[in-house]
């Protein structure tokens, strides 16, 4: 048995293609929101979640430039200010094209199972334990369980069994002798993992838009949720709130670790 700690891999994010933007604006009038890129009022490295949900935001309304729309005759140019009205206007939909992915390691099975309840604007693809043969048990325990002796000792023989049967079975089946076909080996080790205990900890990449993330992380720090999953969602806000301190600048972190955002239903 290998004790480990959930971990949060931040693994792509939205990029913006500006030549094929300033096409598009060129074609429509917005030339002046493309030159605040030039002054520095756009960071097409560092922000680009946040360009996409302002560029999504105000082709909407033709908001590019005051004249281009004749309903419009004031524009907002400073993009924090911009996006807090946006989250303030529950103008949520924008919000969906601006995606990030995760790989979630060392998570348990227990946490997985609960994650695919938020199955709107996510995207997973999680380890096969059809096809992944287990040799350890990688698991976690929380703090107040490290802090129990009898319990650690107890939990830790029980999964050393565990381990030992998924050793004896893979020597029983002959799966790592010569000639054995992998479809052999993976009806066989679909088998084997039915003696795994949901607590084992595995992997899977998770992709979410900021619409959803916005959802899930408020849900999921709440005190009665999960501890584990508080755990991980903690870390995900923490890193989705660097990427994107705009998008996520209106959450309060109170003391029991719970992310409450100021605009809800977004």
């Amino acid at each position: 048995m290998k004790s480990v700690e959930p971990e949060v891999h931040l693994v792509a994010r939205p990029q913006l293609d500006y030549d094929e933007v300033a096409r598009y604006l060129a074609d429509v009038g917005g030339q002046s929101w493309l030159e605040r890129l030039d002054r520095g009022e756009l960071d097409s490295e560092l922000n680009d979640p946040q360009n996409l949900a302002e560029f999504a935001g105000r082709l909407c309304y033709r908001s590019w430039e005051p004249g281009l729309n004749p309903n419009v005759t004031r524009i907002r140019t400073d993009q924090d200010q911009y996006l807090s009205n946006l989250l303030a206007s529950m103008h949520g939909s924008v919000l969906e094209h601006v995606t990030f992915s995760f790989v979630l390691h060392n998570v348990s099975r227990v946490a997985t199972h609960e994650l695919v309840r938020h199955r709107p604007g996510t995207a997973i693809s999680q380890e096969s334990l059809r096809f992944v043969r287990l040799t350890d048990i990688p698991f976690w325990f929380p703090d107040w369980a490290q802090d129990d002796p009898e319990l650690m000792k107890r939990a830790s023989e029980m999964l050393a069994r565990m381990e030992e049967f998924q050793t004896w079975m893979a020597e029983h089946f002959d799966l790592d002798e010569e000639g054995v076909k992998f479809a052999e080996k993976k009806h066989k080790t679909s088998f084997m993992r039915r003696f795994a205990p949901e607590g084992l900890a595995t992997g899977l990449v998770w992709s979410a838009n900021v619409r959803t993330l916005r959802h899930t992380l408020e849900a999921r720090t709440a005190p009665g949720a999960e501890e584990e999953i508080r755990l991980l969602f903690a870390k995900i806000g923490e890193v989705v709130s660097a990427e994107a301190p705009t998008l996520f600048g209106d959450y309060e972190i109170t003391e029991e670790g719970a992310w409450v955002p100021k605009w809800r239903k977004v």
